[in-house]
């Protein structure tokens, strides 16, 4: 019922207002602080989180005594997520209308994982900004799911993803560099004074891995062999925290290459893998979906990138 009304709440402009207002007192936890910082009245604030309720059919705000904070119930901590995505997508959707032919200004969003391939990205955004300095850049990390997913719901304009990527609902433009798949380790760890890694190496030794789908099957194939037989230890969706876990001697990650900084005081290294696995790169959009004026230049101008770094 609640994902009904949220539809249909989505397609009134006077319920997004409502939206952000049930977005700040759910920030504020006090509906009197949230009307101060909507700059409306108290009485104004409650009416309307009441009306909203009226309307979902559902309480969503367990309003305390005097001095208590307010808490969310199970519904209105739904509201609030799928709210979020909501008043993005609205506010992104309102930028890309500001703007004329001689002054583009605008937003774009970029969600990617970690991948060394983000420094085209940054060049060719750098060289837009100098021809229309009010573009605006958003970026999401997350894996190639989260990504995907955000995609999906039009709250990002273009995606960074990683090789394997199902690219049947995508156009895409595939980048010049390529990854190269390794393992991340302490330099005094037992596999350290390795140049390189083979599949045998891998089947004794401790492993944190990621946890997409894809990449299993990558690294499956890399092995000759079902890739649960090797012992995970743990996942990551991103490396960072990762790198840690390695750092303390918990195991080995399963990376790839020139995300973790191994030079100065470092503990770590990285060993490739050996026969060498390289993943290539592409920046996608959704097929057949309309692009903001901001979002075409940015096209443009990563294909000249792309042809100039060749």
């Amino acid at each position: 019922m609640l994902d009904r009304h949220i539809k249909y709440i989505y397609y009134k402009l006077m319920e997004i207002r409502v939206l952000k207002y049930f977005l700040a007192t759910a920030q504020q936890e006090s509906i009197s602080k949230a009307a101060e910082f909507l700059h409306i009245t108290q009485p104004t604030l409650s009416r309307q989180l009441m009306d909203l309720e009226l309307e979902l059919k559902t309480k969503l705000l367990i309003r305390g005594k005097r001095n208590k904070k307010i808490t969310l119930t199970d519904e209105g901590k739904l509201l609030k997520s799928r709210a979020q995505e909501i008043v993005e997508l609205a506010n992104k959707t309102e930028s890309e209308f500001l703007y004329d032919e001689k002054n583009v200004a605008g937003d774009i969003y970029i969600g990617g994982g970690e991948t060394d391939s983000m420094r085209i990205v940054a060049k060719t955004a750098k060289k837009l900004c100098k021809k229309y300095p009010n573009i605006n850049y958003h970026l999401y990390s997350g894996n190639g799911e989260d990504v995907k997913e955000k995609l999906d719901k039009g709250l990002l304009d273009f995606g960074l993803f990683i090789e394997p990527f199902d690219k049947k609902e995508f156009d895409f433009i595939n980048l010049s560099q390529k990854d190269k798949w390794g393992v991340l380790m302490r330099k005094d760890a037992k596999l350290g004074k390795n140049n390189v890694i083979t599949p045998k190496d891998l089947k004794d030794i401790p492993i944190l891995s990621s946890r997409q789908f894809l990449v299993k099957n990558l690294i499956s194939g890399w092995l000759g062999d079902d890739f649960e037989k090797l012992n995970i230890v743990g996942t990551y969706n991103l490396l960072f925290n990762a790198s840690i876990m390695v750092d303390e001697g918990f195991g080995y990650a399963l990376c790839i290459d020139k995300l973790i900084n191994f030079t100065g005081e470092s503990n770590l290294c990285f060993k490739p893998l050996k026969p060498t696995l390289e993943a290539g790169t592409l920046i996608a959009w959704k097929k057949n979906a309309p692009l903001s004026k901001c979002a075409k230049l940015f096209i443009k101008s990563l294909q000249k990138e792309i042809i100039n770094s060749n």
